[in-house]
């Protein structure tokens, strides 16, 4: 028979014995899962502008994801500053290591990702300091973010060609300003952000930077029409928010990642020669 002192023993053993979730070997993941999406997608297009997939777009990919990955770490240990984590310092230097390292064999093979490398280093200072701030969600911050998650597209592009055209920069402002639509359609479900004012004057800009790349002639007219996919998104939003807001976060993440998918086959098809789409 069990005695009391036997009982509290085995509870104290098993709440010693219980995995301890900020273990510093527990390995640490990004939560934001639709930049995963945004970051797949852009990359895809970069590949697919280049026209081909070589070892080094590879490394990129693994690059650009380690990277993204490192960011995760350095914000949480930002806001818990008054005491350092050695689960966040492990695992943020392990990916920022793999990342570093793959970015600076990528840069003596293609130099041109130096620009590249330039405008993420300015995105990440910007994002700690605007943690520092507590502004990470700002849309000023978002848009910054996003803009720098679809620097991906040119990064595939330059390792695969050695090269950065208008054309692909052109791509990488496409991606920008459709991925960043969803900061305003996001915030629509949440009554302080609701007006949509803000979204209608964001489009409204969004669109004449497209059509002023199209008259460049850095994007294609099936690219520019892809856009039309975010101000779809959005008009349908705005015109029914009652209905979106209390619809479960799930719904809201489907829609985005299918209008995702759907915005990368036009685009990605749009920049492919004709004999490879009929293939």
């Amino acid at each position: 028979m069990m005695t009391q002192s036997t009982i509290n023993a085995s509870s104290n053993t098993q709440t010693i014995t219980k995995p301890n979730p900020q273990a510093w070997y527990r390995q640490t993941f990004s939560p934001e899962h639709g930049v995963y999406v945004i970051l797949l997608v852009s990359f895809l297009i970069g590949a697919a502008a280049a026209q081909a997939w070589t070892l080094s777009t590879t490394l990129a990919l693994i690059c650009a994801f380690c990277g993204f990955q490192a960011e995760h770490p350095l914000v949480m240990q930002i806001k818990q500053r008054r005491t350092l984590k050695p689960r966040f310092l492990v695992w943020g230097g392990l990916y920022a290591v793999i990342s570093g390292g793959i970015a600076i064999w990528l840069y003596l093979s293609y130099p041109v990702v130096l620009w590249i490398y330039a405008g993420a280093l300015a995105a990440l200072i910007i994002d700690a300091f605007s943690v520092l701030q507590r502004e990470q969600k700002s849309v000023f911050n978002e848009l910054i973010t996003f803009a720098a998650v679809c620097l991906s597209t040119p990064f595939a592009y330059a390792v695969t060609t050695g090269v950065i055209s208008p054309s692909v920069m052109g791509l990488w402002a496409l991606n920008t300003l459709f991925f960043s639509s969803a900061i305003f359609t996001v915030k629509l479900r949440k009554p302080k952000t609701s007006s949509v004012i803000p979204g209608t004057i964001y489009h409204a800009v969004a669109t004449l930077i497209v059509f002023l790349f199209y008259w460049l002639g850095w994007l294609s007219p099936a690219a520019v029409l892809a856009f039309g996919l975010a101000l779809i998104k959005f008009g349908i939003v705005a015109l029914n928010q009652e209905w979106y807001r209390t619809a479960k976060i799930q719904f809201a993440a489907i829609l985005e990642s299918t209008t995702a998918f759907v915005f990368l086959t036009i685009v990605a098809l749009s920049v492919l020669p004709a004999h490879l789409i009929a293939l």
